[in-house]
Order: C-alpha cells, then structure tokens, then sequence
C-alpha cells in the first residue's frame, strides 16, 4: 500500500512546491508595483538598465528578426506553391511578424540575454551581503535593484520588438525579391495593405509584457539565490527557464485574448 501512495504523495509534494512558487512569484510582482509608484525613484540606476536591457539588447534582436524573417517567407513560399498561393507571402510573413514571431523570439532572447545577466548580479550581490549593506545604508533593495530593472525592460521591449518587426519584414523582403522573384514594389504594397492597427499593437502589448516577466525573472530569482557560485548558478537558470516558460504561456493567453473573436 506504501509503494502504491509514494508517487501520489510526491506528486502532491510536486503540486504543493508549484503552487507555493506562484504565490511568492505574484507577491513579489506585486510588491514590485507598489514600490513602482511610490518615491524615491533611482534614476541613474533606471538609465543604466535601459541602456543595457534595451540599446545593448539591439543586435541579437534585429539578427533573430531577420534570419526569421528570411527563413519565415522561404516556407511560406515552399507551402503557398502546393495550393498555387505564392501571392500571400507578403501578408502573412508581416502578419506573422508582428503579430507573434517578433514579440515572442524578441522575448526570448531578450530573457536568455537579460534574465541571466539580472540573476547573477543580484544573486551575486545577495551572496557577497551587498544587499545586506543596501539596507543598512536605508536603501530598500527592491526600489534601488528591482523597480530601475523592471520598469526598463518593460519600456524597452516595445521598442526592440517594434524594431525586430521591420528588420523581420525587409529580411522576408530581400528574400522574397531576390530569391522568390517578387516585385519590389508589390512586395511592399501587399505588406503594407494587409496589415492592420491592432496587428502592430497587439505585439507591442505582448513586447512590454514579455519585458516584465523578463526583468522580474531575473530580479525574483536573483533576490532568492541561494549561498556560493552553485546557489547563483541555479538561480540563472531557473530565471531564464522561469521567464521562457512564462512568455510562451503568457502569448497564448494573450492571443487567446486578442484574437479569439
């Protein structure tokens, strides 16, 4: 009877440590907005994460978006020709640039870049107690570390996802002219008519949400890392698994939102 309850018992175990990780999660993400809104404010701190979450974050995004971009019209390309739909290549490439691709793989790359890097400075901080010694200088860690990391990511992110968007969709371009033999000017008519408002604004949306998952991965499991460079170690990867867990979960349940009318 013992052999037959061990695996129920540790799948309750299981579901108890994941349902415990979601409420210290939200906690934290909440106690993250009510410092957000309340002085003081640490702006050279902000300046220094949006420089390095945003202008730094620049060339692995636009290269993501436009290899994507390329690889995306190549196959549209390939399975339009089954139906004799090659026409369609500009819309849907644009389409399926801004609506998902570029704030998705923008988000994931930003995390693998971004939530580490977050992670093992703040875990490294906490390891060497210079957190400790925020805190006897009367500065609370989670304004001076965690809110300058947040708010930047998710103001930065918009704008890298809007950049991934056209340099995804000038590489589906130059694909599409030079390998597919498109017309150059009907290649971006077609993108242009097809695409609509709520398009671009709905991975804009996505882009600033994925940025604060992003940033407060990297600030979550940082501030609970554990002692030594193993505990650190963990705690980068945990931040990344974590944030592209939850940006694939998330831009579901925003499409689903979205789009599901």
């Amino acid at each position: 009877m013992t052999a037959l309850l061990t695996p129920v018992a540790a799948l309750g175990r299981g579901t108890l440590s994941l349902l415990a990780l979601i409420g210290r999660i939200t906690l934290f993400a909440i106690d993250t907005l009510s410092h957000l809104v309340r002085p003081p404010f640490y702006f050279k701190e902000f300046g220094h994460a949006l420089l390095y979450i945003g202008y730094l974050s620049l060339p692995v995004v636009g290269l993501t978006a436009l290899f994507t971009g390329g690889a995306l019209a190549l196959q549209i390309y390939a399975g339009g020709a089954r139906f004799n739909a090659e026409a369609v290549v500009p819309s849907i490439v644009a389409i399926g640039m801004v609506r998902e691709l570029g704030p998705v793989l923008g988000g994931l790359m930003v995390a693998g870049r971004v939530a580490a890097s977050v992670a093992a400075e703040v875990g490294t901080m906490k390891v060497t107690e210079q957190i400790d010694a925020l805190v006897t200088l009367s500065t609370h860690p989670m304004k001076y570390l965690t809110v300058p990391r947040v708010l930047a990511a998710t103001l930065s992110l918009p704008v890298l996802v809007a950049v991934g968007d056209v340099i995804g969709i000038m590489g589906g371009y130059v694909v599409g002219v030079t390998r597919l033999d498109f017309n150059g000017a009907v290649y971006l008519s077609n993108t242009v008519d097809f695409l609509e408002f709520w398009d671009v604004a709905s991975g804009l949306v996505k882009g600033a949400v994925f940025g604060f998952i992003v940033a407060l991965m990297g600030c979550y499991h940082g501030m609970n890392s554990g002692r030594g460079a193993q505990g650190v170690g963990r705690a980068t990867t945990n931040a990344v698994v974590s944030a592209s867990v939850m940006i694939l979960a998330s831009n579901y349940l925003l499409t689903e939102v979205f789009f599901s009318a």
